[in-house]
């Protein structure tokens, strides 16, 4: 066998080394990550949810009063024409 045979072997195996490195520090990241509990996760979730009007949901929190609503978009009295 020549020497021109052995390189893109190793090479290969070169490619494979560094994806598995890449995989192996991506998992490392994932398990650095801080993580939260389902039951404390929902229970902020619920928090929020209670505590925080919805303009969407008006069924639930009742209609907002329009200085309140984001989604207000005040009727211009006007055609709103412009004439050049």
């Amino acid at each position: 066998m020549s020497m021109s045979n052995r390189q893109p072997k190793q090479s290969m195996s070169e490619l494979k080394l560094r994806r598995v490195t890449e995989h192996i520090q991506r998992l490392r990241d994932d398990l650095a990550r801080p993580r939260v509990r389902v039951s404390e996760a929902s229970m902020s979730l619920i928090r929020y949810t209670r505590s925080t009007k919805d303009p969407l949901l008006p069924t639930v929190w009742g209609p907002l009063p329009k200085n309140e609503d984001p989604f207000y978009q005040p009727q211009n009295t006007g055609c709103g024409c412009i004439v050049a």
